[in-house]
């Protein structure tokens, strides 16, 4: 079905090409009404090639277990860099004697999940692939923060990636791409399918302290290396997650909550970036814990439906993955937000995927199972999310496109 679209596709465009070359004059010819009609007949094949697409996804995600869509809503770290376990089980979830691994739909790397050398870390993520084959388990996403500078957490196997500031400070636009060109071949041949960048912010004098180096600069070069970046990236393989939106202060969200007093005009200004570069379509948006006082004033961004929902989804019309950051940090935990409250919180605030550092997600999942158990609008919002997550995991390939029926 998938390829079918996309052969749909070059037929579409190449009947735009012909009437782009037929429409030289006012007046139409034979040769463009005909031009006309044949684009009109492509593209209704595509919408019916589309609307078969989601009734065979929505099918799919309708058929899941209940414990089997939470767990693809979690994105978690792992133990040890060597050879790959779950060390939770279903029935943790579910409150059952299911002795089912538990699998996450994502995993992410820290440092001491990096191996010491390219075959190790290969070995490790192979072990990963193959421990979900046994267990007949969706393919997770693997992902890592290289961002580049002193967020690079694959220094010891990649080469050196300068920070952003540094980039946008020493490289041509076109420089830049191969830069990242580079990376992106480097993580795709040691199995990662997601880097957790770029920061996208604009660096200003709130928030310049906590970045250190991690934004490109101001709005105009932020726009043009961001899309470098995105484009570099995810034309090789590598899916992009822009963030943190919208924004961050000088306090660091690991161990407080940031607060931007900016106005509301002040603020849409200051996240004009994000606004342009999420039209380049990249994978993810992770959301910032941040407060905005001038929208929905005293609910940390990653919780809140008006900038999940109503400006990132339906305003910008961005239509791919969202994930909220770490709902271990301090930032939540200690303004009355645990990690299972905040995974409420989320989700009802519509995002996708829950990041959480620690090695376990069962206990928060089980507060979502339950509350799915009982409440269908909160089961739907799962499902929307779980149906993003696979339609992503198809592009990636982590799903044979030819299973979704």
């Amino acid at each position: 079905m998938y390829n079918e679209l996309m052969r749909a596709k070059s037929f579409i465009h190449a009947g735009f090409l012909i009437l782009l070359l037929t429409s030289c004059t006012d007046k139409q010819t034979k040769k463009e009404i005909k031009a006309h009609a044949a684009a009109a007949e492509v593209q209704t094949y595509i919408n019916q090639i589309k609307s078969e697409q989601e009734a065979a996804l929505t099918r799919y995600v309708e058929k899941l277990p209940l414990e089997q869509k939470i767990a693809q809503l979690f994105i978690e770290n792992l133990e040890g860099c060597t050879k790959f376990r779950s060390y939770e089980t279903v029935g943790a979830m579910t409150g059952s004697n299911d002795k089912t691994p538990l699998i996450a739909g994502g995993y992410i790397f820290f440092s001491y999940n990096i191996a010491e050398n390219r075959k190790q870390m290969q070995d490790y993520i192979a072990s990963i692939r193959e421990y979900c084959e046994i267990y007949d388990n969706i393919q997770p996403y693997l992902c890592v923060d290289q961002e580049g500078g002193w967020v690079s957490r694959l220094k010891k196997l990649n080469p050196k990636l300068p920070s952003n500031e540094k980039v946008a400070q020493e490289f041509e636009v076109n420089g830049s791409y191969a830069l990242y060109t580079e990376q992106a071949a480097g993580m795709r041949e040691l199995g990662f399918d997601m880097n957790l960048a770029p920061v996208v912010e604009v660096c200003t004098e709130d928030n310049k302290e906590f970045l250190d180096g991690r934004s490109f600069g101001e709005l105009e070069q932020v726009i043009t290396y961001g899309r470098a970046c995105i484009n570099a990236y995810e034309n090789n393989g590598i899916a992009t997650v822009l963030k943190h939106f919208p924004g961050n202060t000088n306090t660091d969200p690991h161990t407080g909550l940031p607060e931007i007093t900016l106005s509301e005009s002040e603020l849409l200004s200051s996240i004009e970036s994000f606004r342009q570069l999420v039209q380049y379509k990249p994978a993810a948006v992770l959301m910032s814990h941040a407060r905005t006082t001038a929208i929905d004033n005293g609910v940390p961004a990653c919780l809140s439906s008006v900038w999940v929902t109503d400006i990132l989804r339906n305003q910008y019309g961005y239509d791919g993955l969202i994930f909220s950051d770490d709902i271990f940090m301090g930032a939540l935990a200690d303004n009355g937000y645990p990690p299972e409250v905040a995974a409420i919180r989320a989700v009802e605030a519509g995002v996708d995927c829950i990041m959480i550092s620690e090695k376990r997600f069962a206990k928060a999942g089980k507060v979502l199972y339950q509350r799915a158990k009982q409440d269908k609008a909160f089961e739907a919002k799962i499902d929307a999310a779980v149906m993003r997550i696979i339609k992503y995991k198809i592009e990636a390939g982590l799903i044979d496109g030819k299973e979704i029926r």
